[in-house]
């Protein structure tokens, strides 16, 4: 019990002594006039206020993410405890503040186009496809684990459910922002915020026991050891690629710079307590008996159905619906949103009318409908790892934007190289990776993070050098 609360008091002083910190690496200027002032369109760019935004923000980088990969994460022990807290702060807080902050800088263009202004064309090209392909697994991860729910909560069949969830994503991906995502978004994200709080109160008033601080992995027979494959599988409750497509949705709605903090690097922290409660939950709940397995195995959504109903009773019931049903599906809308954005920015095309909005957005949906037909753990797997990648690839491209402004750029280049050791390590031994003896996929993504940072400090020698010339 002192772990977990000693971690999320550690989790809200991080926002406002190292995101203080981060904010003033990256420099604000309120004088300056924001793409939602100066673009506004009345579709995508929006002037909101700040704490709107802000609940909005949390809800599309939410959704499943802190709940399934926590719960799934609790098998690896009381070190997801750590991931989470020291992830937030150091990695996802800056992901997000950076990808919000450049976005806004850049009149609010996509993830794809930043990494092309910072890294180069070539990039720019392999980040359109990648980050569209993320985004629609996205899409279709939050359109299967509500329809699997609900189909246990009405036996009325799962496809039934998937098509009703597609027909609201088409509306909440080509309308106004603010005329679906502004209005109820912020009422759904305080709701998750609630489930969330409710959770952790159960737990304690019920008298479970929270794990202290550990570095023991549960996981059975110890198949999945703790690097990397824990920090793949909790990947939005501490650092998430996805957020970088979400975070040029709302800076084409920012009024004010000093804003972006409070937006992005908070939304994140509210993020990893969110996860950390959930994690919680899973490990004292289960105790890390075979059901957790089960539930890490199958899917999530039965496990959170489960805490709820006991911790909660009756509430917990409609919170489960509320939290596994309403809140991912929101997450879903605003990433084929965002991938619609993307390929819009992508070749240049105006989306003030509705029909090129659904030139763009028909063959996105014809595409994630078909994907609903995979099974659920396979297409999380490749989510978690091509969501880690976005995050890898988006702190580099921070890294990049903070040296050419001579900036303090090891507050991204630290946990950019982290991550890239995490992702190459996965994915050359992951069963839908390259399958190598997990010593080998580990000694791989340590010597390609090396060779990463020895590029990014070869780059920082020769700009150095041509400054000096001039």
């Amino acid at each position: 019990m002192i772990s977990f609360f000693s971690a999320i008091i550690i989790l809200i002083v991080g926002y406002f002594v190292y995101g203080k910190i981060v904010e003033r690496i990256f420099g604000i200027d309120d004088s300056l006039t924001t793409p939602a002032i100066e673009m506004q369109d009345g579709v995508d760019y929006v002037p909101m206020d700040w704490k709107k935004i802000f609940l909005i923000q949390f809800l599309n980088i939410a959704g499943l993410g802190p709940i399934f990969g926590a719960i799934q994460g609790a098998l690896f022990g009381p070190a997801a405890f750590l991931w989470i807290v020291f992830g937030t702060i150091f990695a996802g807080g800056v992901h997000d503040f950076l990808s919000g902050y450049l976005s806004l800088k850049n009149k609010g263009v996509s993830a794809s186009e930043l990494v092309g202004i910072y890294l180069g064309e070539t990039s720019r090209k392999v980040m359109v496809v990648f980050s569209v392909v993320l985004l629609v697994l996205v899409g279709v991860v939050f359109v299967t684990g509500p329809a699997g729910l609900l189909n246990n909560l009405t036996n009325i069949n799962t496809q039934i459910w998937v098509v009703i969830i597609f027909a609201y994503y088409i509306l909440a991906t080509v309308l106004p922002v603010d005329t679906v995502i502004g209005r109820i978004y912020p009422i759904f994200g305080a709701a998750l915020i609630l489930m969330a709080v409710g959770i952790g109160a159960g737990l304690i008033f019920e008298g479970y026991h929270i794990p202290e601080l550990s570095f023991r992995n549960f996981y059975p027979d110890g198949a999945k050891s703790i690097f990397p494959y824990l920090f793949i599988t909790i990947a939005c409750g501490a650092i998430s690629g996805f957020h970088a497509t979400q975070s040029p949705l709302m800076a084409r709605c920012i009024e004010h710079e000093r804003e972006i903090r409070p937006v992005f690097y908070g939304a994140m922290v509210a993020e990893g307590i969110i996860a950390l409660i959930w994690a919680a939950a899973a490990m004292a709940f289960y105790n890390y008996q075979p059901q957790l397995q089960a539930v890490y195995e199958a899917t999530p959504a039965v496990g959170v159905n489960q805490m709820s109903i006991t911790l909660l009773g009756r509430v917990g019931s409609v919170l489960a619906i509320i939290g596994v049903v309403a809140c991912p599906i929101t997450s879903g809308d605003t990433a084929f949103r965002s991938a619609r954005l993307t390929i819009a920015d992508s070749f240049n095309m105006n989306q003030e009318s509705l029909v090129s909005r659904f030139k763009i957005a028909i063959p996105l949906f014809a595409v994630g409908i078909a994907l609903t037909f995979i099974d659920f753990q396979i297409i999380w797997r490749y989510f978690s790892w091509a969501n880690q990648t976005l995050a890898m690839i988006m702190l580099w491209t921070g890294s990049m934007f903070l040296l050419k402004n001579k900036k303090n750029y090891m507050i991204t280049v630290a946990p950019a190289i982290f991550m890239t050791a995490v992702t190459f390590s996965y994915i050359m031994q992951a069963p839908e990776g390259f399958r190598l003896p997990a010593k080998i996929g580990n000694i791989i993504g340590v010597i390609v993070a090396v060779v990463f940072a020895i590029m990014f400090f070869i780059k920082e020698s020769k700009l150095k050098k041509g400054k000096n010339k001039k």
